[in-house]
């Protein structure tokens, strides 16, 4: 059992054999002789009981085998914080030198050294060291007082990962010697709650990241060591089971990212209550079981005042199913990234371009989408088609070409908030536009195109018909045999009669003319 004497080890984080649990009792369990230790299992499929035996209750888990009685020999109580740095970064990163005699001057008095030199290197390395990784070592606490200070004054950034830490204390006597400390990670240690606020104001003074995955907080924890992080802007509490039980009032007003992933007790309602935090830019909503969301303050059109500055919102692995989720996401002021992989809503689509284009086009601001950066060209197309989509559905509700008759029912409105404003943007859909065509039949998918050539006036203007899916490089392609020109020389760019004195250019070979929303009777012009 190391050096730990059993009257003060319960509670304490131990490691058997790579698995990591908390004592819960030491002490006899008859019939058998001898000292037992009582363990809860991070892992309950480790343990074998509940903490109880032959009908009597040693300790309690949360899980009905999550318990085990050990023997203290085979337990590791692990090592403060010095040692393992010593161990990682001394005794493992350090060649082994023959220790060599010195002489040095204590007083006026010369005194025989043995290895002198290589204490002093290790003093400087140590002092170096800014960066530190010490996950999974073991790390038990501080140490004795001063010393991390003394060793190691210069860390900025701590791995503190997956180690014996069991309380909010030992983390702060750390903290306390390192006052350059901008980044740590607690994650997968199991810190006991505080029964007071461990965290007064300049505990962690420099702290700007903070990584608390798995470690077992709860929501008025995080509130109540927050004051002792005045300028964090980075909070990470991935896979805790939280509920946000309160508005945070005067601490995290400097997070800029806040991930609450994998917190499946999570609702659109505990996400009001960090709604005016002044500095959240990035919001990690993954895998939290979020399925409908409504900024009841913003009516159709409008801009809700919830969530300022929020810039990047994250929404992979939810249960979005419904097309009404994006509409509300439109009214978040400042987004202009979004990602929302592996939902319903995007995975139940066979057209994977289909879906991306319908979210884009109902995102008015959005300027990335599951990170792939939406260009100009990208936008125009996926807002014509949307409009053209739904464009049979918007007469039927009262939509008309006269701007003086033009009055969709509040239900169309409802489902289509941006429609309105596509149609202030791009004219409203012609009758021609919103005929069903026939998409297996060639001649709905041919473009009749004029093709014009800006810089060669001594070439006439010529009409061809060309498929909607025949991507840039092959109309290029095409050209370049007919004008005798290499395809490399040949720029594309088009111009509709629908948007009179505006050129479209036709920049990425690969893409198709119907992605840039290509249509019968616009121009095809062509420089070289």
């Amino acid at each position: 059992m190391n050096s730990t004497s059993t009257s003060d080890v319960i509670g304490r984080r131990v490691e058997v054999n790579g698995e990591h649990a908390t004592v819960r009792f030491s002490g006899l369990v008859p019939p058998v002789a001898g000292l037992w230790l009582g363990v809860e299992w991070d892992n309950p499929e480790r343990g074998k009981h509940d903490g109880s035996h032959e009908g009597t209750v040693y300790f309690k888990c949360r899980h009905p085998t999550a318990g085990s009685f050990i023997r203290p020999h085979k337990v590791n109580f692990g090592v403060d914080f010095l040692t393992a740095i010593k161990n990682r970064y001394v005794l493992e990163d350090e060649p082994k030198e023959e220790e060599t005699e010195q002489i040095v001057i204590i007083g006026n008095k010369p005194v025989e050294t043995i290895g002198f030199d290589s204490v002093i290197k290790q003093q400087s390395q140590l002092s170096k060291l800014q960066d530190v990784s010490l996950r999974n070592c073991a790390v038990n606490g501080a140490g004795d007082k001063g010393e991390i200070a003394k060793a190691c004054p210069n860390i900025r950034s701590i791995d503190l990962s997956k180690n014996l830490l069991s309380s909010w204390e030992e983390v702060i006597d750390i903290a306390d010697q390192l006052k350059h400390l901008e980044v740590l990670n607690l994650s997968e240690n199991k810190l006991t709650s505080p029964s007071s606020s461990p965290s007064p104001t300049g505990t962690f003074p420099t702290l700007k990241v903070l990584v608390l995955n798995r470690t077992g907080v709860t929501w008025a924890e995080v509130l109540r060591c927050a004051s002792g992080w005045p300028v964090l802007e980075k909070l990470y509490l991935e896979s805790n089971n939280i509920i946000i039980s309160e508005r945070p009032t005067d601490v995290l007003q400097t997070v800029k990212l806040l991930d609450l992933s994998s917190n499946q007790l999570i609702d659109e309602n505990q996400l009001f209550l960090i709604a005016y935090l002044p500095r959240l830019e990035q919001l990690i909503l993954s895998d939290i079981g979020i399925s409908s969301i409504h900024f009841p303050d913003a009516g159709i059109g409008c801009k809700t005042s919830m969530f300022p500055s929020l810039q990047y919102l994250v929404l992979n692995d939810n249960q979005i199913a419904q097309w009404s989720f994006m509409n509300e996401l439109d009214k978040l002021q400042s987004l202009h990234a979004l990602s929302c992989t592996r939902n319903p809503l995007t995975e139940g689509s066979k057209d994977a371009q289909t879906t991306r284009q319908f979210i884009i086009a109902r995102i008015g601001q959005l300027r990335t989408l599951n990170k792939c950066a939406i260009e100009p060209e990208e936008r125009r197309g996926a807002e014509l088609d949307y409009r053209k989509a739904f464009g049979n559905e918007w007469k039927k509700a009262g939509g008309h070409q006269d701007p003086e008759k033009n009055r969709p029912n509040e239900e169309f409105l409802a489902a289509h908030p941006r429609y309105q404003a596509l149609c202030l943007k791009y004219g409203a859909p012609e009758d021609g536009e919103l005929k069903t065509q026939q998409p297996f039949l060639l001649k709905n998918q041919l473009l009749t195109l004029k093709i014009k050539y800006p810089n060669q006036h001594d070439q006439k203007v010529i009409e061809k018909q060309l498929p909607d899916s025949m991507t840039v490089q092959k109309v290029k392609g095409l050209l370049s045999r007919l004008l005798k020109v290499p395809v490399s020389e040949l720029l594309l760019s088009y111009e509709s009669p629908k948007m009179p004195g505006k050129e479209v250019e036709l920049e990425n070979d690969l893409q198709p003319l119907r992605f840039y929303s290509v249509e019968n009777g616009d121009c095809l012009l062509v420089r070289w």
